[in-house]
């Protein structure tokens, strides 16, 4: 017999022609992102990182400096000042919210809530306000001579303490931003609540498990993950704190100074300060303690979750 040898219709193309191929392909569909990432990115980095090299003087122009707006930076009593109150505002307003947008998704994925629809909305709008609109708003009501304030002292013919007031101001704009962003937040647990598997909640119940048992043993730790997420965004927008306070500064001038937060201290030593050189190395000092403080909070939840 005489062995059948089978026709090909073509050749395989060579392993590495197909890879290369490929490999053009991806960088065709990543180059875009990869553009705009440097372009609105690390450019700006970079050129900060330039600036923090350099100081503008009267007399020599700009000049090399190397370190030494660093060694400032380290030495500025009112750059630690506003990133102490921010950590203050984050220690204090970050759980409260987190809380109540937690407590709000619980009742929402009960099933027991009436008019579940309604609440998740109404819950959920205020963030579709814009923040210079919220902070205006939330202004007015502060208000001793023309908001709600002066018209709940007038009416009862009570003094209320002021909310624009040192003393007060930090926990007024806290009020701001949980309002802002408690719906935010609760989305995102509602969200992670409903992917839970139908089955644990049977099998709770079948072990005796009353609502509450099935709450913390359950529900919570399967959305852990959810949690973490939301404790890092909401880490990185406290030290990033500046619409509320910027606006907030008219109407309480002697309770928000130039240097109330990080941001706001950066924005008035480039934009009031003419000291472009040292808001850089400003900026650069607070993202790393922004980031080395949200990479602490992702390991401590992942430990958790392991």
């Amino acid at each position: 017999m005489t062995a059948v040898t089978p026709l090909t219709t073509g050749r395989r193309p060579p392993a590495g022609r197909s890879r290369s191929g490929r490999g053009r392909v991806g960088w065709l569909f990543v180059g875009p992102f990869m553009a705009v990432f440097a372009l609105v990115f690390l450019a700006p980095i970079a050129y900060s990182l330039y600036l923090s090299f350099f100081r503008d003087q009267l007399i020599g122009g700009t000049s090399f400096v190397g370190l030494d707006n660093f060694q400032r930076a380290f030495q500025d009593d009112q750059f630690w000042d506003a990133v102490g109150r921010v950590a203050l505002f984050l220690v204090v307003q970050v759980p409260v919210m987190l809380g109540l947008a937690l407590l709000i998704a619980l009742a929402l994925d009960s099933g027991r809530l009436y008019g579940k629809s309604f609440f998740r909305i109404s819950i959920f709008l205020p963030y579709a306000v814009p923040a210079v609109v919220a902070t205006l708003m939330w202004g007015f009501i502060y208000g001793t001579r023309f908001g709600l304030v002066a018209n709940i002292n007038d009416a009862l013919g009570v003094t209320l303490p002021d909310p624009l007031s040192p003393s007060l101001v930090l926990a007024s704009i806290g009020n701001i931003v949980t309002w802002e962003f408690i719906g935010y937040n609760m989305l995102i647990f509602y969200s992670a609540l409903r992917v839970i598997p139908k089955s644990l909640y049977e099998a709770a119940e079948i072990d005796g498990a009353g609502q509450w048992r099935i709450v913390t043993a359950v529900k919570i730790p399967a959305i852990r993950g959810a949690l973490v997420i939301a404790t890092i965004f909401s880490v990185i927008g406290s030290f990033q704190l500046f619409n509320e306070p910027s606006i907030l500064q008219n109407l309480a001038p002697n309770a928000i100074t130039t240097y109330f937060t990080p941001n706001l201290y950066t924005f008035s030593l480039s934009f009031s300060g003419r000291q472009q050189n040292y808001a850089a190395t400003v900026s650069l000092v607070m993202g790393v303690v922004t980031m080395i403080i949200a990479y602490a909070v992702q390991l401590r939840g992942m430990r958790k979750e392991a």
